[in-house]
């Protein structure tokens, strides 16, 4: 067994952060609830720190197995941008965190909805449940606005705003960000992922090409219960991109997430959205001059950006893993860390 953990990820470099805001412009910001039965929160990614609904910016998004219930998707699908920024909270909070994207967008363009068209707002989710009392309703209005406000470049990972009561392969999962550099031609791009990881079976984790997973296993009490959680993917980079070639880079989130030891569960929402900070779209067309000019790379040139998907997004699911802490919550459920059963493992080795 390798010493050296998080690994990293293939030979691509990170960037200075090692996480999505290696990008230029993006930002993430948490708001985490931490008390007793309740674990949970919102994270906010900012793709740029303008009016997103006045300076939109090319997306797409990708469904690998749609168990899941997040909210704006299907405009992101048919306009191939976004207007607000993303979202990630537990199930039950999808409905007050859209009404906050929404609040929040008017307070900022006060004809949305009267001389100006509605707003889309975008919230991915993920089931928090056996940690946090998802009955409780406790995510409001303050906590997406408290994450919004505190977005910086500075990505804290692990147990941490949406991130607080997700588990993954059995222990505890939330929040991991990560980024690679690539040279497509001339020009050096950087490719960001951030993932909210509550998916996967312990027996079916991998660690950069070791099958942990089954020997740590064997160290954890027996649990015949299917998969049924979830992870949401986001890529950000600032390569050129339209719509269709976001929407390529989007599914090679499947390979990262694979090499983990993911199946794509029956009852695990899998879902992954990718954008471009190179450009940006706006609402309101020139009337002298309406035609766009956009510029995009070359599809024969992405497979420098496909490789950097691939392994920013393992390492992102990875560092979810080994960043979070031990969490107590809901009746007393609880959720170790990778981190424990490798150092268990460790003394059983040298033993």
């Amino acid at each position: 067994m390798s010493n050296k953990y998080p690994p990293h990820i293939g030979k691509l470099p990170a960037g200075a952060g090692n996480s999505i805001a290696d990008v230029p412009g993006v930002t993430v910001g948490h708001c985490t609830l931490n008390y007793g039965g309740i674990q949970t929160g919102v994270t906010v990614v900012r793709p740029h720190g303008g009016d997103l609904f006045r300076e939109k910016i090319p997306a797409a998004a990708v469904t690998l197995n749609g168990f899941g219930k997040s909210v704006g998707l299907m405009q992101v699908e048919e306009l191939g941008v976004l207007e607000t920024p993303i979202a990630l909270t537990n199930t039950f909070a999808v409905g007050a965190v859209a009404t906050a994207q929404t609040r929040a967008a008017v307070a900022d363009n006060p004809e949305i909805g009267r001389n100006l068209p509605s707003v889309n707002p975008l919230v991915f989710e993920c089931n928090d449940g056996y940690l946090n009392d998802l009955q409780a309703f406790s995510v409001e209005e303050q906590h997406y606005l408290h994450a919004l406000q505190n977005a910086s470049d500075v990505v804290v990972q692990g147990a941490v705003g949406a991130g607080r009561g997700m588990s993954c392969f059995e222990l505890k999962g939330g929040i991991g960000s990560a980024s690679r550099k690539v040279v497509v031609g001339t020009a050096e791009y950087a490719v960001g992922a951030l993932v909210l990881a509550n998916f996967g079976k312990l027996a079916d984790l991998i660690i950069a090409g070791e099958p942990l997973g089954r020997t740590l296993k064997g160290m954890q009490k027996k649990n015949a219960e299917p998969e049924k959680g979830s992870i949401i993917m986001l890529i950000a980079t600032d390569a050129p991109l339209d719509a269709r070639q976001l929407r390529r880079l989007a599914a090679r989130t499947g390979a990262g997430l694979a090499r983990t030891g993911s199946v794509y569960g029956h009852g695990s929402g899998d879902i992954a959205l990718a954008f471009s900070t190179a450009q940006t779209v706006p609402h309101l067309p020139d009337i002298a001059s309406p035609a766009m000019q956009f510029t995009c790379l070359h599809d024969n040139m992405l497979d420098p950006l496909f490789h950097a998907v691939a392994d920013s997004t393992e390492q992102a699911i990875l560092n979810a893993l080994f960043s979070s802490e031990a969490v107590k919550g809901r009746d007393g459920n609880q959720r170790r860390t990778l981190n424990e059963l490798l150092a268990e493992l460790a003394t059983m080795e040298h033993a």
